[in-house]
């Protein structure tokens, strides 16, 4: 089951809430039911960018039990990016390329600095 949820941070009223959506709707169904959310909260276009859930952090930490994906902020663009490639409509594949260049692009700025760029303890040593 290909099912997702990023490490997103939204609040709302008193509740934390992130997103879990999946490859195809069945599997996305079939985790909302065994995690308990109720499947009227289904979002989809054209009032959301992607059909998804928005979960409490307690129902994330059931999906990832279940098996799901934890991804980044990026895994919903990216996730939208792969379907618009796989869609072989020539202007959405160019634009899922597109915004794959630029999740790929966002996420190596946020890579922390490789270990041989970061100083070593006996490098600090002559530091008074």
């Amino acid at each position: 089951m290909a099912v997702y949820v990023d490490d997103v941070r939204n609040p709302f009223g008193r509740m934390i809430m992130c997103h879990m959506w999946a490859d195809s709707l069945d599997e996305l169904l079939t985790m909302a039911d065994g995690i308990g959310v109720a499947r009227k909260w289904l979002q989809k276009p054209p009032k959301a960018s992607w059909v998804h859930f928005d979960i409490s952090l307690g129902m994330k930490a059931k999906a990832i039990a279940a098996g799901a994906t934890l991804t980044d902020k990026f895994g919903p663009v990216e996730h939208c990016a792969r379907l618009d490639v796989a869609s072989g409509d020539p202007r959405r594949v160019h634009y899922g390329e597109l915004k794959l260049a630029g999740v790929a692009e966002c996420r190596e700025r946020r890579a922390p600095a490789p270990d041989c760029l970061l100083p070593k303890p006996d490098d600090l040593t002559d530091i008074p």
